[in-house]
């Protein structure tokens, strides 16, 4: 019986970073990479996004395993969150594994996490119906490597991020005979990079970007401030031997980045003398043309750090008159609005601003001729472009007709597409739902498209709060209308607004109260659409409209305790919020109390009447 074998993206397809891969052969669920990416412009306050997994909580017993390419954070981002719901081994190379163990111990619910295997390119793991291996490739990180599924049908190959480069070094070079042999021996479908397919031009090799960072570092007399993803080790050596060339000492920024290096460097990836690194408070005694800052930011993104340097929003390093800031990683096409705002704060800040990719084609990844090599060494049946937006996976599919293969082979999956092949035939099955999840401070996946749209128009439009209080009871406002703007309008340049807003609250209220039907719903629903539509007819904006109806009832008892009755209401007062009286609205209740002596008798009828008992009762309901 021929294997049955189904292949879902859960993200890394039309769009940047978030790799994460399910091939799924006869039940078996094999999950390559588990990645996150950087939240773009729209995604208010959003710290990092990574892929939805409802599938796989319902399937969880059929995981066999998480297998690794690389280390940088669009393949390894999400493992921390992965780990603290699902218990399966994770496998990767030494550098991978050690790395992807810093991630996972800074989430407290992962942190007891402990089944990482640490394999080669050398190794084969047999799991029955399928055989794991490896193959390295050449990337900005160290030992990357490849994957090969082997099926009864055919093996699958999944690329991970790879370059071609011949003058790559040990640790980065791409084992050609591999590729070859596994073509050979017959490749069913190539998941591949595509992040770089657009590109026509050839990358310029790592020999070549070292002697430009060297160069630069060389002919610049002052301090230098070196943009760079964290886990770019091949970078980060190529800054650490430029400086040492040029004689400036190394200041490195930020916890993240010294676990970083510190782990290469005992893993024997990372080289250099103790004497180079220096700390913070240590570069006021040096001249600054003998010092390089080395950035790389919260979670390895440097960009936003620099921005913050740029606007002296950093405790000790900021950006400094006649500091040459040196981006030498290369963001993605999403990131171009915002790097070229950083490129302006820069200068605001006095200083100057040069990028690696700016004279050299710097991408550590495969462009448009290396993925034709690719193709022709695999030789693959069917190609599935991945890690890129769409334009990007158009461009390879491009790429791979040009060598003959047949467009109806090559699928270019959304997230949740279910490609299934049994029986010698594929073909698109029923889709899953998979979303994006949100991470957003501690919070996992509790920040939806709502939360998102209302960040929207809180940032776009503002909000608008009118509080009105009534007398259910007598049918009538009791205090006029009490309106609050943020982010709107000014209002006190918008006094007419503001007091027809008022007039059309009072109308909309007294409207509700009137009607024998009252419901607060319907209410707080009327003046949202009354406002909503006056606000927008004379401002062309559309505020968060936020009523709240405070209720005043007024209750006569001669006898017995007041007792607060509640009222229909879609939302209690906050918490630590108390019911408050409302002047003008107390009302006497005789309180009858028993005489208990003479001059008890005497102190009553000395007042000349009995004390008021007030009581007050006010319910909050909001939007």
């Amino acid at each position: 019986m021929s294997a049955k074998i189904k292949i879902i993206p859960f993200g890394g397809v039309r769009e940047n970073g978030k790799n994460m891969y399910a091939v799924d052969v006869n039940g078996g669920i094999y999950i390559l990479d588990c990645g996150l990416k950087y939240p773009e412009n729209e995604l208010l306050g959003i710290d990092v996004v990574i892929p939805d997994w409802s599938y796989l909580r319902e399937n969880k017993d059929r995981i066999v395993g998480v297998f690794l390419t690389h280390g940088h954070a669009d393949a390894i981002g999400a493992l921390p969150y992965f780990l603290s719901e699902f218990n399966v081994p994770v496998f990767g190379s030494e550098m991978t594994i050690a790395l992807a163990k810093i991630d996972v111990a800074a989430e407290p619910k992962a942190k007891k996490y402990d089944d990482f295997h640490v394999i080669d390119e050398k190794t084969e793991i047999d799991f029955g119906d399928v055989v794991v291996s490896f193959f390295a490739t050449t990337h900005s990180i160290p030992e990357s490597l490849g994957i090969v599924l082997k099926t009864d049908e055919g093996r699958i190959v999944y690329t991970g991020d790879f370059k071609f480069d011949q003058t790559a070094k040990p640790g980065y070079q791409t084992d050609y005979a591999r590729l070859g042999s596994i073509g050979q021996a017959g490749v069913l479908a190539l998941l591949s990079d595509s992040a770089n397919a657009e590109n026509p031009a050839m990358n310029a090799s790592e020999q070549a970007l070292a002697e430009s960072i060297e160069e630069t570092f060389h002919y610049r007399d002052g301090r230098i401030i070196v943009a760079c993803v964290a886990s770019n080790i091949l970078r980060i050596q190529q800054v650490f031997d430029a400086a040492v060339k040029t004689g400036r000492k190394v200041c490195l920024t930020g916890k993240d980045l010294e676990k970083i290096v510190n782990t290469a460097m005992n893993l024997g990836k990372l080289s250099f003398d103790d004497d180079l690194l220096i700390t913070p408070d240590q570069l006021d005694s040096l001249d600054p043309g003998e010092t390089v800052i080395l950035q790389t930011g919260k979670m390895g993104e440097p960009i936003k750090a620099i921005q913050r340097m740029a606007n002296k929003q950093e405790k000790q390093l900021n950006i400094q008159e006649g500091d040459l800031v040196y981006i030498v990683t290369t963001p993605s096409h999403a990131m171009d609005t915002t790097v070229a705002q950083t490129r302006d704060m820069i200068y605001r800040a006095g200083g100057e601003v040069k990028a690696i990719s700016d004279e050299l084609n710097s991408s550590g990844h495969a462009y448009k001729r290396d993925l034709q090599l690719m193709l022709n060494l695999m030789k693959p049946k069917y190609l599935i472009p991945i890690q890129g937006e769409y334009r990007l996976l158009n461009a390879h599919a491009q790429a791979a007709q040009e060598l003959g293969m047949p467009a109806e082979n090559i699928f270019i999956l959304a997230k949740g597409d279910v490609l299934t092949y049994q029986d010698g035939k594929i073909g698109l099955g029923d889709a899953i739902d998979v979303s994006d999840t949100m991470i957003d401070g501690i919070g996992v996946g509790d920040i939806g498209n709502i939360v998102l749209r209302d960040r929207k128009v809180l940032a776009d439009d503002g909000i608008f709060i009118a509080v009105v209080t009534i007398d259910r009871k007598k049918k009538q406002i009791v205090a006029e209308p009490k309106i609050t703007s943020r982010g709107f309008v000014y209002v006190k340049a918008n006094k007419d607004l503001m007091h027809e807003s008022s007039e059309i609250i009072c109308k909309t209220v007294q409207n509700n109260l009137d009607n024998k039907e009252f419901d607060w719903g319907h209410l707080k629903q009327d003046v949202r659409e009354h406002l909503s539509h006056y606000l927008f007819e004379q401002t062309h904006r559309r505020p968060v409209i936020l009523p709240v109806i405070m209720e005043v009832n007024q209750h006569h008892r001669r006898s017995g305790k007041s007792k607060a009755k509640a009222e229909p209401a879609d939302a209690q007062p906050a918490k630590g919020q108390q019911a408050h009286k409302t002047k003008g609205e107390k009302t006497a209740a005789a309180k009858e109390t028993p005489r208990k002596s003479r001059n008890h008798r005497r102190r009553r009828h000395s007042n000349g009447k009995e004390k008021a008992a007030t009581k007050t009762k006010t319910t909050e309901t909001q939007a």
